[in-house]
């Protein structure tokens, strides 16, 4: 037998023992993407659940495909996540119903908190795990190419973390109380209250910037401590927010008055 001949044989015996193993031929059809791993059937998928004499131990989340059999005893046979081995449950990550109808990629009706919480979870598995490939199916197509349920939840994510944004900004620097008058201008003050902020602090009058941005607003900046983002660092110069380089003092106003007039 030539040379040409044993390649043929090693091959048939090759794909003989793969389908003896179970393999989805139809998985051959599906490409290997270079650098971002394969493409992965559900059939192929759900092969993977830890077991004794299986292929490996993964699970999926939006889509993408993790590599979890550092975490065995978590996920595999037994373990308290087992239910999520083998397939995309992204529903239960945040809800919690490890019920066959909960065990599934559909997000419909999900809150706005709870798609950003899945996008913890997956923050959190590619942190921690090694990414396998894309399931085709929900999020992504034959090709490896992001579907428009996909599109529409990273949307949604997207937008939750716009406004979670929006309120960690709120609570750094409360908007200033305020008020006008054709006679004396502008008064801006601040108090525990101010901006509809509940706080333990006062904080004085500042101008925010936004970044590329010549507009400002007045908001309450908190001037002992240490700054926001630091909060647990014993090293600082006790003077909270007041060297964030977004903020300004208003011109003519004492740099510590809680209140501030800005004459017209």
């Amino acid at each position: 037998m030539g040379k040409a001949g044993l390649l043929v044989l090693a091959v048939g015996v090759a794909a003989a023992w793969l389908l003896g193993r179970g393999f989805d031929a139809r998985l051959w059809q599906l490409p290997f993407f270079f650098g971002r791993g394969r493409l992965l059937s559900p059939a192929e998928l759900a092969r993977y659940t830890g077991a004794e004499g299986g292929p490996g131990l993964y699970l999926a989340v939006l889509g993408q495909v993790f590599d979890v059999h550092r975490g065995h005893k978590h996920y595999g046979p037994g373990g308290a996540y087992s239910a999520l081995a083998g397939k995309d449950a992204s529903r239960a990550f945040v809800t919690g119903d490890f019920t066959a109808t909960g065990l599934v990629d559909d997000l419909s009706g999900l809150s706005s908190s709870q798609m950003l919480a899945l996008q913890d979870w997956l923050s959190f598995y590619s942190k921690n795990y090694g990414l396998v490939g894309k399931l085709v199916g929900r999020f992504y197509d034959e090709t490896g190419t992001p579907t428009e349920a996909l599109k529409q939840t990273q949307a949604a994510i997207e937008e939750e973390l716009k406004l979670k944004g929006q309120n960690d900004e709120k609570k750094q620097f409360p908007p200033c109380n305020s008020e006008w008058s054709s006679t004396r201008g502008s008064r801006f003050w601040c108090s525990k209250q101010s901006g509809g902020v509940s706080r333990d602090w006062i904080g004085v009058p500042r101008k925010l910037f936004k970044p590329g941005s010549t507009g400002h607003h007045c908001v309450c900046v908190r001037t002992t401590g240490p700054p926001s983002g630091q909060l647990e660092s014993s090293v600082h110069h006790d003077r909270g927010d007041l060297d964030n380089p977004n903020v300004q003092e208003y011109s003519g106003c004492h740099p510590l008055a809680e209140f501030c007039v800005v004459e017209n």
